[in-house]
């Protein structure tokens, strides 16, 4: 059976409720680079923030668990600007592959919330992540942790750990391609990309390149006044 990422209503409606990300990088960050068939995307992993979800991926990365998996699932949302939803891949709890689950880190703990490129643990129960994750397309508050909602999953919400730094652009062709109408359970039936798009590696990499600086505006230039 395939961890879920699902949505139920009242999830949708809410509000994200915990303090804003942390901005820019930390010496803590940890850069992975998502080989697909489709193309490569770039991850910067949260360390300093989300220690146990960032340890828990990388085990799996270091461990080539990854290597030859799938992005299986494209959740496509009918609300809001499109392209809105997430892509799901990972490990499909493959015995051979995964590892003990890892303990839940809430957005309510870590301030990561989960915005347009965040990555995140898919799950079933808080505490049940392993080796199933999911990008967003879009900012989705009704991932965020709710402590205060009387719905168990609202009030833990899912655990996001770090965000997509390049390759966007293979996000969001991996989230338009071809979706059975058949495959899939339950909340995910029409969801299963078929075929799925392979992840050929993930591994650890140099931080990317720091954007280039914008170059100095001149000030205005003064005409004299004509006498």
């Amino acid at each position: 059976m395939i961890k879920r990422f699902a949505f139920s209503a009242p999830i949708l409606m809410l509000l994200a409720a915990a303090s804003p990300a942390p901005q820019g990088s930390s010496p803590a960050d940890v850069y992975v680079t998502v080989q697909t068939s489709a193309g490569t995307i770039t991850l910067d992993l949260d360390a300093a923030h989300a220690p146990l979800t960032t340890g828990n991926f990388l085990k799996y990365v270091d461990g080539k668990r990854f290597d030859g998996t799938a992005f299986y699932r494209a959740m496509h949302l009918e609300w809001g600007t499109p392209p809105n939803g997430l892509i799901q891949g990972g490990t499909q709890n493959d015995p051979k592959r995964i590892l003990k689950p890892v303990a839940h880190e809430p957005t309510s703990q870590t301030g990561i919330l989960h915005k347009r490129g965040t990555i995140s643990m898919a799950r079933f129960a808080p505490g049940t992540a392993t080796g199933d994750f999911s990008i967003m397309l879009s900012d989705q508050p009704g991932l965020d942790a709710k402590p205060d909602a009387p719905d168990a999953d609202a009030k833990a919400g899912f655990a996001a750990f770090g965000q997509v730094v390049s390759g966007m652009d293979v996000v969001e062709k991996i989230f338009g391609m071809p979706r059975s109408v058949t495959k899939g359970v339950g909340v995910m039936k029409g969801q299963m990309l078929d075929p799925p798009v392979r992840i050929i590696s993930m591994k650890r990499v140099a931080a990317p390149p720091a954007p280039p600086a914008a170059p100095a505006v001149a000030p205005p230039f003064a005409v004299p006044a004509i006498p």
